[in-house]
């Protein structure tokens, strides 16, 4: 399904090569924003300008998957206003699958690439003592985040099932916990900070990972062994947002339309 709908925008290159570029620009200014934070600064929360760019590009990488897989999810109050939900459930397939390909375009990769190539970089700049667990570890953190951000982009999507209109309301989670999660968190007051390790456990994408790779004790004050529960964390969301579909599956009622 994604690669019919690839195969649909691919029809106009010059307009995909566009967007493409747009959605890079874009996300290549939000990391300029963090080395601009960072030149002014100096430190933030003791980390420096090429361990910010690790916290933002962990951030950056796992949005950018999440909305790679599930980015159409948040059209799913459009869905149900026009009754293409109905035609969606009537298919061999699974409404999910088919709401998460909608309207798939290769564009998003314009965000997972740079995001990427930060990464590297700043691994790279960064003083990582590369023992054999943090190698191993890292792609595992990697596919943490991508699964957090993904269980998270589709719970605040299943609020449409409840009302059609909460679009925008959803955006701010997701988008949101993007903006959020680009720096440490421990510029930001405690409230908050333990509201995004134990309610909506973002800080699992960036902040955690990025302390285990460095091996820095939280300045937050946390339990360092928090550091390690990002799969477990991964597992236990997902099951979360598993349910929350189900549930607002069952409670759908039909638009009649």
């Amino acid at each position: 399904m994604a690669w019919t709908w690839t195969r649909a925008v691919a029809q106009y290159p010059m307009a995909l090569s566009l967007f493409t570029l747009g959605v890079t620009l874009a996300s290549l200014a939000e990391m300029g924003a963090v080395v601009v934070v960072f030149a002014h600064a100096g430190t933030l929360a003791g980390f420096t300008v090429y361990e910010g760019l690790l916290v933002y590009a962990l951030a950056a990488f796992s949005f950018g998957a999440a909305q790679l897989l599930t980015g159409s999810v948040d059209r799913l109050g459009e869905h149900i206003r026009t009754g293409s939900f109905d035609t969606m459930l009537v298919r061999p397939v699974s409404p999910l699958v088919q709401l998460a390909a909608d309207q798939f375009s290769p564009r998003r990769f314009g965000r997972i690439v740079p995001a990427l190539v930060v990464l590297v970089v700043a691994l790279v700049m960064c003083d990582i003592d590369w023992t054999l667990e943090r190698i191993l570890m890292l792609p595992v953190l990697l596919a943490s985040g991508v699964v957090i951000c993904t269980s998270v982009w589709l719970i605040a999507g299943c609020l449409q099932f409840f009302a059609t209109d909460a679009r925008e309301a959803a955006n701010s989670v997701t988008y949101g916990g993007q903006a959020l999660t680009e720096y440490p968190i421990a510029i930001y007051g405690r409230g908050l900070v333990r509201s995004v390790t134990y309610v909506v456990p973002l800080a699992f994408v960036s902040w955690q990972p990025a302390l285990h790779l460095l091996d820095r004790p939280d300045p937050t004050g946390l339990p360092g062994f928090l550091r390690f529960l990002g799969p477990v964390v991964a597992v236990a969301l997902a099951l979360v947002a598993a349910q929350v579909w189900r549930f607002g599956l069952r409670r759908y009622r039909s638009t009649g339309s």
